[in-house]
């Protein structure tokens, strides 16, 4: 019962903190928005060029009650999906294989100066140059061709920052496992991973928003109707921009919950490097 009791001040405390620190955040956030539905009425600025973010919000309460109607359906929702599903196969593959490949080029350094130049340079390269050409080897209306170009966008932050992480290990570190006779595998699961970690959420936090922009800019350039980028392209050049706006708003609740998704991931495997970022 003491023990329970001890808990609970505890969690309050954390709870309080919490809520201390986003504060602020939701305060900006609120003000904008009240900001904006007040500078639109008095104004009278026109749907097509600015809705209200109350049609906005009632379009997406529509959406909603549509999506949970038995015999109804939300093509928001069905192209959210969509293209959440683009953005995260991307993600996987590309940061998967950027990994793979640090881990490679890390172990010998001629490689990895070898290959950096090229990496830099791939990295580079707008999304709309590689858009067509993946619509073109994987059809328009694959998912495939999202998943792609979501890969190419990810691989190369994910390998720099990786390959980082795996070479810039403290040399006293590396001199006492060396000092030990200590085999290459053993210091690179016991030195130079846990010292990579970092760098690699690092890109992964970085690649979670980039995923969805590829994969909502790549659907710019074709693709099924129930994908957000043409929905989002179909729904303003129709003129209905409350509902352009809402997909654009479910873009970002996408987005939002991916990067926290990635976070708590970090935060699980990482304690005792994130444990000094505790809400004080």
């Amino acid at each position: 019962m003491t023990l329970v009791n001890e808990k609970r001040p505890s969690l309050a405390r954390r709870v309080n903190r919490q809520l201390r620190y986003y504060s602020p955040t939701i305060a900006v956030a609120v003000g904008v928005l009240l900001l904006w539905e007040v500078i639109v009425l008095l104004f009278d600025i026109q749907q097509f060029l600015l809705p209200k973010p109350s049609a906005i919000f009632g379009e997406f309460m529509l959406q909603v009650n549509l999506w949970l109607a038995p015999d109804e359906g939300s093509l928001l929702f069905e192209a959210s999906g969509a293209t959440f599903w683009e953005a995260f196969g991307g993600f996987v593959i590309g940061c998967g294989g950027g990994i793979l490949m640090a881990l490679i080029t890390s172990r010998w350094t001629i490689i990895s100066e070898a290959t950096m130049p090229f990496a830099i340079a791939a990295n580079s390269v707008p999304i709309i140059a590689f858009a067509p050409i993946m619509n073109n080897w994987f059809g328009i209306t694959n998912p495939a061709s999202k998943m792609a170009i979501v890969a190419i966008i990810v691989f190369f932050p994910t390998m720099i920052n990786t390959v980082r992480g795996l070479t810039l290990v403290d040399a006293g570190q590396l001199e006492l496992m060396q000092s030990y006779a200590a085999k290459p595998s053993r210091i690179m699961f016991s030195l130079r991973i846990p010292n990579a970690l970092p760098y690699i959420f690092s890109a992964l936090r970085v690649a979670s928003a980039l995923s969805l922009i590829g994969a909502v800019v790549a659907e710019f350039f074709g693709g099924p109707r129930a994908t957000l980028g043409v929905y989002i392209t179909q729904e303003a050049g129709a003129f209905d921009f409350a509902k352009a706006w809402t997909a654009i708003m479910m873009a970002s609740l996408i987005g939002i919950g991916f990067y926290l998704a990635v976070l708590l991931l970090e935060r699980r495997l990482m304690p005792w490097h994130v444990s000094f970022r505790e809400v004080g």
